[in-house]
């Protein structure tokens, strides 16, 4: 992609601390847009920001809970304020619990429908209304899963979110579309995160055993996906989920989980 393609360009990046929506956050404020970089972790956000910073981007921290309705409009207000509009949307932050259907208490449930759920629903209704005043378009982004569109053993709460989005972005296109806002997800299969790899030291090895393309997903893997569905490239694509898997859905084998201590 050209290498300032988001020339004034603002976007809001959910869960960007690490990981995939920090690759996103990057790549975003490397071709030219300017970011709001959130995370719940204050500390690591912090840090995360003045890393974009340092390689010459322009990003702002924004810490918080974007389960919160007072998060999500503070960080479209602070877009506002550091930039004067908002344009594009990555609904990255998420939380994965993973537990036996029949022993899956409530509060986790909560947990995993509040944040995936509400929160990526918040952000984009906020989003939205933004762009709509603004009357220049947008694009929005959700960040769905495999598990959205394949079974997984001990993930019927995140499955059930993920394909919750999915559906959200497709029906939103009918009311979003007459503002010119696009609303598409990135649905990742297995990715090597500093999170992934800390709660599994085998994941590599165990992902490319049962990834057709032999291994997981890397981060800029799926920020590459991302960016397309953001840029100008993709203006005609809306309601639609790319998924980033390896092919790892036309196959469908399911790792070991006795490791990670579920029963």
């Amino acid at each position: 992609m050209n290498s300032q393609l988001f020339n004034n360009q603002v976007a809001i990046v959910t869960g960007a601390g690490q990981g995939i929506g920090f690759e996103i956050a990057r790549q975003l404020a490397q071709q030219g847009a300017g970011v709001i970089l959130n995370d719940a972790d204050p500390e690591m956000v912090a840090n995360s920001a003045m890393t974009i910073r340092n390689a010459g981007g322009e990003c702002i921290a924004f810490a918080g809970d974007v389960s919160q309705p007072e998060i999500i409009e503070g960080m479209v207000e602070e877009a506002i304020r550091c930039f004067g509009k908002l344009t594009i949307t990555v609904a990255n932050a998420g939380i994965t619990l993973f537990g036996d259907f029949f022993e899956y208490p409530l509060e986790n449930l909560r947990k995993v429908l509040d944040l995936n759920l509400v929160g990526s629903f918040l952000l984009t209704q906020a989003s939205a209304r933004q762009m709509r005043a603004q009357k220049t378009g947008g694009r929005i982004l959700l960040m769905s899963s495999v598990v959205g569109h394949q079974a997984h053993q001990f993930l019927g709460a995140y499955a059930m979110s993920k394909a919750g989005l999915e559906m959200l972005a497709k029906n939103l296109v009918i009311e979003l579309s007459p503002f010119g806002i696009t609303i598409n997800t990135v649905a990742p299969g297995a990715t090597l995160t500093e999170r992934t790899l800390a709660e599994d030291p085998t994941y590599p090895k165990t992902w490319a055993a049962i990834t057709p393309m032999g291994r997981p997903a890397i981060c800029e893997d799926i920020a590459n996906a991302a960016l397309f569905l953001l840029s100008p490239h993709s203006g005609h694509i809306t309601g639609q989920s790319l998924v980033v898997d390896g092919g790892w859905t036309s196959v469908s084998p399911l790792p070991d989980l006795s490791n990670m201590g579920v029963r």
